[in-house]
């Protein structure tokens, strides 16, 4: 039996198994096997490679924000909208056939907008270049799920996302794997488990080939964000809907469309007139949580005028990167003033975490 015919057989068994307590431990075990099987698949598919066309997009700015959505929603026109990019646009789909990037200055960040082409049902399986598309999803910072006011099923592209190992408004199980050459497997839960029992932990566990450590469950999980634990290979990014086209519907429907997406974040537009383009900028430089750290050269005056832009919780490390390569290597030093520093001029360390507005002086040595 081939892995795709296993796989099938387990998906067949899923579907067929009633879930309530009793099968609970039983299911849990099925998706575990699946995903493995899954996974297996997937890794063969990327050594064989595909052979065919492919996007590939280089990555510039603060940050890279993907636009996902079906096709003919007007992605392209909010990309034009918002960003030094110019991409076709025409009133029929699939209009785009590539990935179109342009960057978006605001606040003093360069923010990187890629127009994608419209995915479509079955995308995660390959359907319309959909396995391309998601690859560069993967790779973005922030998701717009972009619909139109005719066509809202943002659950469509939520679960091609999810197929494809995106996992949107979500964070890592607070699950801690403790691997051993032996001793079998422990669980250890810190809270009380409701939604999984420990045997059905030790099971999935060992499905992926964890068989001697300790589990350290630190919340009360299902048994799909264990798998992405032990997957390893999850992609967690912010998401929010953008609802383009309000200038062609009432009020009163609009409210109806709005109702319908209760649970998401919604920003109405029309990226054609221009309406509603601000919330969507300052929104996508709010989700991405950048910060502006100040610097000031030894013996200078800081410059409060150009500030650096980070990404929020950055260490005096991590803005040496951001200034050169060769500054983290060099490094002797650094003095910080503002928030996160304990009195003005605070000598501190690689690992010293900045926070909003602080003015930083990098120390390095000369050779």
């Amino acid at each position: 039996m081939t892995t795709e015919d296993q796989i099938k057989a387990v998906e067949d068994e899923i579907q067929k198994t009633p879930y309530n307590k009793a099968t609970q431990h039983h299911i849990g075990k099925l998706k575990a096997k699946l995903a493995r099987l899954k996974e297996e698949v997937q890794l063969r598919q990327m050594k064989g490679g595909g052979g065919g066309p492919s996007y590939a997009v280089k990555k510039s700015g603060h940050a890279t924000v993907g636009l996902v959505g079906f096709p003919s929603v007007g992605k392209s026109t909010l990309l034009n909208q918002i960003t030094d990019a110019v991409s076709e646009v025409a009133a029929y789909a699939f209009t785009t056939v590539t990935v179109i990037p342009g960057v978006m200055e605001y606040r003093g960040a360069k923010i990187q907008i890629l127009d994608m082409p419209g995915l479509i049902h079955g995308a995660s399986k390959g359907k319309g270049r959909g396995r391309e598309v998601l690859s560069v999803a993967r790779a973005c910072d922030l998701i717009l799920l972009m619909v139109d006011v005719f066509e809202t099923n943002v659950q469509v592209l939520v679960e091609e996302l999810y197929l494809a190992n995106i996992r949107l408004n979500q964070k890592p199980a607070d699950v801690v794997l403790s691997k051993a050459n032996r001793g079998g497997l422990v669980v250890n839960p810190t809270v009380k488990l409701k939604s999984i029992d420990e045997e059905t932990i030790a099971d999935i566990c060992r499905e992926w080939g964890f068989l001697n450590g300790t589990v350290v469950v630190r919340e009360d999980l299902t048994a799909d964000r264990l798998i992405d634990v032990l997957a390893g290979n999850r992609n967690y990014m912010p998401a929010f809907v953008v609802l383009n086209k309000i200038d062609l519907v009432t009020p009163e429907y609009l409210r109806t469309v709005e109702a319908r997406l209760k649970g998401w974040r919604i920003l109405p537009i029309s990226a054609m007139n221009g309406i509603g383009l601000e919330p969507v900028r300052d929104s996508i430089y709010n989700s991405l949580r950048f910060m502006r750290v100040y610097l000031k050269p030894q013996g200078k005056e800081a410059d409060l005028r150009e500030p650096l832009i980070v990404r929020d919780g950055s260490s005096v490390g991590e803005v040496c990167d951001a200034i050169h390569r060769e500054f983290r290597r060099k490094f002797r030093y650094a003095n910080v003033w503002g928030a996160s520093a304990v009195f003005p001029g605070q000598k501190v360390g690689l690992q010293h975490v900045l926070r909003e507005g602080d003015v930083v002086s990098i120390v390095v040595r000369k050779q």
